[in-house]
């Protein structure tokens, strides 16, 4: 089921996928002739907070949390990049170091290209920068919204929310017909919502118990999209 109407999903996801989309073909070739691929086991670091930034990396396939460590060594996952989104150019736009760490939340294949290469290749394109400026604009106003969010939403909305963002994201890699399992660990959610993972235990239960959701071992399945919209309390309708 399509969130059209229902739920402001763009308010919520990065438009990094854009970014090299169509781009003109000497651009792409010579983008993609210095990418390096490589393929990472599922929990892998790909960059920590504080690194000196030495290149983007481009996710080909699987999924990747970008997130921030807190002074008592608790994550707060601050997004979830899909295949054909790049991350980690902030930093290397910006001439700092990684403003947070991302890792795999599955097996995966990133593409990274070095620092240089992509300067030299931005500087001589006409598309790239404009691209990168709109989508760095919008991801302000994501990170914007979700920080409204977690100072006026309680734990049970921001818990709808992320779940229906995951459905999302989950959704681009599942055939159509087969339902939507959004496959993530308890402790990533409550870390994704910023609770204690025995809160996300208990609201799951309860969603559960409502129709809302099925759940088996850490696979969680939507089948009341238009309720968990209702529940989040950004409902377009």
């Amino acid at each position: 089921m399509s969130l059209d109407g229902l739920f402001p999903i763009y308010k919520w996801n990065f438009k990094s996928q854009s970014i090299l989309t169509n781009l003109p073909e000497d651009e792409c070739a010579d983008l993609y002739s210095h990418m390096q691929e490589q393929r990472y086991g599922k929990g892998e670091v790909i960059f920590r907070e504080g690194a000196v930034a030495s290149g983007i990396f481009f996710v080909k396939k699987g999924k990747v949390k970008k997130y921030q460590v807190d002074q008592t060594g608790r994550e707060q996952i601050i997004y979830v990049a899909n295949a054909g989104e790049l991350i980690g150019y902030h930093a290397i736009l910006a001439d700092e170091r990684y403003p947070d760490s991302a890792a795999t939340l599955e097996e995966s294949v990133i593409a990274f290209i070095p620092k240089e290469d992509f300067m030299t290749i931005m500087g001589r394109s006409s598309v790239l920068p404009r691209r990168l400026l709109k989508a760095l604009s919008h991801e302000f106003t994501v990170l914007a919204n979700s920080i409204s969010v977690f100072a006026q939403r309680s734990v049970k909305e921001r818990l709808a929310i992320t779940l229906i963002v995951l459905r999302e994201k989950f959704k681009q890699e599942t055939v159509a017909g087969e339902d939507i399992m959004i496959n993530l660990s308890r402790s990533d959610l409550a870390n994704m919502v910023g609770t204690g993972k025995e809160n996300i235990v208990r609201f799951l239960t309860e969603f559960k118990a409502a129709g809302i959701l099925t759940s088996h071992s850490r696979k969680i399945c939507i089948t009341d999209i238009k309720q968990l919209i209702k529940v989040s309390g950004c409902g377009l309708g």
